[in-house]
This record gives C-alpha cells, structure tokens and sequence, in this order.
C-alpha cells in the first residue's frame, strides 16, 4: 500500500514517515519547506529520513531515500494544484496522512494570506485530488484551537465550536466542514484529528517547549504567558504517532465516511509544573518574564479522548517527566549543548 503524507518535513510528519516506512510501507512525502521557522531543521529531519538536502530543496523534484527504498520526497506548495496533481497521478496513493499546514496561533494574526492559502486552498487542493484519484482514506490535522471560546472541560468533540479565537482555529474549522461535505458528496473516508500540544525530539522551535528549553541553555529569561496561570494537555510524540498509524492502518470499509477525533494525552497539566521538569533535566531554574494572556491563547486544554480510546485502542502513557527527559536529551545532542 502507497501512503501520501504531507508535511513530511514538519514535526509530526517526519515521526510518522518514519515509523510507516520502517513497517515497510511505500510512502511519498510532501513538503514545501517554508521558512515559517528554520528551514535547515527541517532538511536535517529529511537528511534524518535519507534524503540529500540539496535534491530535497528543489521544487517538483522526486528525490529518493538511501535508507528506505520505498521513500520518496517531493516539495511542493499544496496551492500548485497541477504539481500536487501529477503527485497523485504518478504515485496513486491509497491513504493519504495530512499533516501539512502554516501552523501558529500568534503568527495567524501577522499574516493571514498565509493561513488562507495553505490551509484552505491547499486542502480543497487535497480533496479534489482524493475525489479524482480514488483514495480510500484521507485522514487529516484538525487542532485542540478550533474550541476557542469553550470553557468545558475537557473538550469534547460533541462541544460547539462555532467561536474560534484565531484565525488559524478558523481554518481548521473549515477544514473539517470541508471534509464532511466531501465524504458525504464522494463516498470516501475522512477523519479529522484535533491535536493537543504535541512535544517531543525534532519539534517545531517555536512551541513552548523549545522555547523554553532554548532560553535556559542560553541563560536567558523564558517568556511565561497569563502570569503561569495555564494548562495545558502535552502530548508526547511517541503516543501521538502510535495513534495515528493505527487509524492509517485501519479497515474503513463498514465504519461512518466521516469521523473526527480528539488526540492528546488525556489529561491537563500546569504549565508550572511543565516548566518545572524542563528544569529539572537542565539541572537549573529558569529567569522567570511574567506576561498578560495573548491574543487568541486559551488558559486552558485538556482532551477527551474516550471515543479514540474506544474505537482504536488508543491509550497515551508517556508521563510529562519521561517525554520532557527525552526532548531535552534530544535538544542538548542537537545543539551541541554541554550538561
């Protein structure tokens, strides 16, 4: 089976092309490589696959792994509906996982083209792709950010989402309304994931978690949002990536066309307590930058991911103190950091 993941370069894509092909599935990987944050992580998690860093950077181009010979690697903007075309054409994928989008809440109030073209027409892109060449299952990234304003906790998928606090939740929004009338009107599978806070080695620079970490390896003040009055449900990649490849993986002939899950660790932890445990495995404590709630920042999230629990076998154990232990080994290795 031929597996399409998008945002192949980014975070959660490059765990999950990792782990499909090492179960030997055929996988091509999609990416535009954008400079939202730095581009040479982002080649270096592609180096980390098997690709040349100097053949990943050119658009149109397929480029083949040394390392897994059913890895391929194309980058393209999602927008360029004729090169995505011929993607699919040429690869005929049967799954397709989508990961790609312009992330960041902060950064959606700075430059929203950004945001409309990626996440909205890049994903009627997408759709039109998997009408047209037949994909059995598009599974997709929603985000914990489309319940704004919602105040019960935890989050539930049943919750209204209707008032979303950045534009960023708004296109997620969309994505999963397009989604469903796509289902409905073509008959193939979609299933949204609304991800919580995902950390763990290689993530994105600017999530809290590398944030921190880089401001106290560098003996600098972190920045710390709502004076420390924030929770948040962290999700270590490990329990993410297990979640995803079992819902890739899965037989959807019998199941509804549409469905759209929670995906987090099922808990709520405190941001202070968060902050604690990066500490703790820097051996140091951090200078701390009080600040007032940003816009379009929540206080709070937690997920309940009972129906994944129920529909999928989907059961998070990695503890805060063991995922942040392993980011920050990650980090100091990457960076060359001593202690």
């Amino acid at each position: 089976m031929t597996i399409l993941v998008t945002g192949a370069a980014g975070f959660i894509g490059f765990h999950i092309t990792k782990v499909l092909v090492e179960q030997g599935y055929s996988v091509i990987g999609l990416d535009n490589i954008n400079d939202y944050y730095d581009v040479d992580l982002k080649l270096d998690r592609l180096n980390d696959l098997g690709f040349n860093k100097l053949e990943a950077r050119t658009f149109d181009k397929v480029c083949r792994s040394e390392y897994h010979k059913a890895l391929r690697f194309v980058r393209i903007n999602l927008e360029d509906k004729a090169s995505l075309d011929k993607v699919f054409l040429e690869e005929k994928p049967e799954v397709v996982c989508h990961l790609a989008a312009q992330a960041g809440v902060r950064y959606s109030l700075e430059n929203p083209d950004a945001y409309v073209q990626s996440n909205v027409v890049g994903f009627v892109n997408l759709l039109e792709c998997c009408r047209h060449f037949e994909v059995k299952h598009l599974v997709y990234a929603s985000s914990s950010s489309v319940y704004g304003a919602n105040e019960k906790i935890p989050f539930s998928t049943d919750d209204n989402v209707d008032h979303p606090y950045s534009l960023y939740a708004a296109t997620k929004k969309s994505n999963e309304l397009m989604a469903h009338t796509y289902s409905h009107l073509y008959g193939f599978a979609t299933t949204g994931l609304r991800f919580f806070t995902v950390y763990g080695p290689w993530g994105r620079p600017d999530m809290a978690i590398y944030l921190f970490a880089d401001a106290i390896s560098k003996g600098k003040p972190i920045k710390v949002f709502n004076h420390g009055e924030m929770e948040r449900d962290f999700t270590y990649i490990d329990d993410i990536v297990e979640g995803v490849n079992r819902i890739l993986l899965s037989d959807v002939t019998n199941r509804k066309k549409y469905k759209l899950y929670n995906i987090g660790n099922n808990d709520s932890v405190k941001l202070m307590d968060f902050i604690k445990a990066i500490e703790s495995n820097f051996g140091m404590v951090a200078q701390k930058e009080m600040l007032p709630m940003q816009p379009g920042d929540v206080p709070r999230t937690w997920a309940d991911v009972s129906d994944l629990m129920r529909d999928y076998g989907y059961a998070p154990n990695t503890t805060v103190e063991e995922g942040v232990k392993k980011f920050v080994d990650w980090y100091k290795d990457y960076h060359q950091v001593n202690g």
